[in-house]
């Protein structure tokens, strides 16, 4: 019998997707993130506004909503290219073997010899600040991680005798590696990609609230962050909205990475 999934797993699914799919309508829901309304400065929750408004008079809960797009799509499109490169990377050089397998690794060790999140604030600020150049600055990051289990999950299948009996009948070495070494290695990358698409958010929100991702006035969780931190003495609710959303999505995703990995018995 298959285990069935436990609630808190369900649960943090329920949140990690309501997330996602925010992130993804966002452009089609009736917002207006950008409204000012001067009358309405710093005002507190209330009925219709449940999460106040900041220094502009903007709907602190539209703005939060309508930054889901901005934070959540960039941690998406960099976990996507990440797994997409590093993956590729880690399962050609460890079929390979020999020198382009010790090449590989250096590579690899050079990129982890840099702190990640100050690898890409040095890349964000080499490519200047936008979301596009956060996308290549967070995926330099990244991609290590996929790279180095795609390794080593693919010389443990590369002796497998289903792989060596396709070896055998001449199979293309492209085809065996889609065919029958991905499909078997597929779980742990998808964990991995759980953890990491966490960790993509929190570095995103690091690289805007240093003005380094969106730019103003478009919203993003991270420059909301930092706008509200100028003003935590007079409005402090200003923080509450964009720090529940990060944390949230974050502890979601990285619960679901935790019951995923449980559940299938990966060791990371």
């Amino acid at each position: 019998m298959r285990a069935r999934p436990r609630a808190g797993t369900v649960l943090c699914a329920a949140i990690a997707g309501g997330w996602l799919a925010i992130a993804l309508l966002g452009p089609w829901l009736p917002l207006a993130p950008t409204a000012v309304d001067l009358y309405a400065l710093f005002a507190g929750p209330t009925l219709a506004e449940p999460l106040g408004r900041d220094d502009l008079g903007r709907s602190i809960l539209a703005r939060l909503l309508a930054g889901a797009h901005d934070s959540v799509l960039v941690a998406l499109l960099v976990v996507a290219f990440s797994a997409l490169f590093g993956t590729t990377f880690g399962m050609l050089i460890a079929w390979r073997g020999g020198l382009v397998d010790l090449i590989g690794m250096r590579v690899m060790d050079t990129f982890l010899a840099f702190p990640g999140i100050l690898l890409a604030i040095g890349l964000s600020g080499m490519l200047g600040p936008g979301l596009g150049n956060v996308v290549i600055a967070l995926s330099a990051m990244s991609w290590v991680g996929f790279a180095r289990l795609a390794r080593v999950q693919t010389l443990a299948m590369k002796t497998r005798d289903h792989v060596m009996v396709a070896r055998a009948l001449g199979t293309t070495d492209a085809a065996i590696l889609r065919r029958h070494v991905l499909p078997l290695i597929a779980a742990p990358l998808l964990v991995e990609a759980t953890f990491a698409l966490a960790g993509v958010v929190l570095a995103e929100a690091g690289l805007s609230y240093l003005g380094l991702g969106a730019q103003p006035p478009a919203p993003s969780w991270g420059m909301m962050i930092r706008d509200a931190s100028q003003f935590l003495l007079v409005a402090p609710h200003m923080v509450v909205g964009p720090g529940l959303a990060l944390l949230s999505f974050v502890v979601a995703v990285n619960a679901l990475g935790d019951g995923l990995r449980d559940r299938w018995q990966v060791q990371r």
